[in-house]
């Protein structure tokens, strides 16, 4: 199978397919003697593992170590749920930064007139010097959120 039909059969793009093997999530595939890339079932069975843990909202690093337990077969299942718990833990704080976001978005929407005054409280906001800032390693990261002031 080529990348093409690999890429349609697990719903991984073609683009991140080349990806997950430049990166070492996914092992160098078979090539033909033109160099196309040939899938087996196996590679088919990771791709949709991976695409699966990425709906879940895993992390690459998290998604390798995900897949070495997977395929160690001497695993135990506390390994596989630290590794998930840890998840639960950074979703949840995620979710939380995110609803301290709307809060404020939603407190300075209902104190913006929305008339053609150019005074507005939200740009107000924005502009202010940021008294809390992250450092930068934190703000650059993406997925990551820093709490905004409610």
């Amino acid at each position: 199978m080529n990348i093409g039909e690999a890429a349609k059969a697990t719903g991984v793009s073609a683009k991140m397919i080349r990806y997950y093997e430049s990166i070492g999530l996914m092992p160098k595939v078979v090539r033909t003697g033109a160099g196309y890339r040939v899938y087996s079932s196996n590679d088919l069975h990771t791709l949709r593992f991976i695409r699966r843990a990425r709906d879940l909202g895993f992390a690459i690093e998290s998604i390798t170590r995900l897949l070495r337990l997977w395929q160690n077969r001497s695993r135990s299942s506390s390994q596989m749920k630290s590794v998930t718990t840890e998840h639960i833990g950074a979703l949840r704080q995620r979710i939380a930064e995110m609803e301290s976001m709307v809060r404020t978005l939603e407190h300075l929407a209902k104190h913006c007139h929305g008339d053609l005054r150019p005074e507005c409280p939200i740009l107000d906001d924005l502009a202010k010097p940021d008294t809390k800032a992250a450092p930068a390693k934190a703000r650059s990261r993406p997925g990551v959120f820093r709490a905004v002031r409610a």
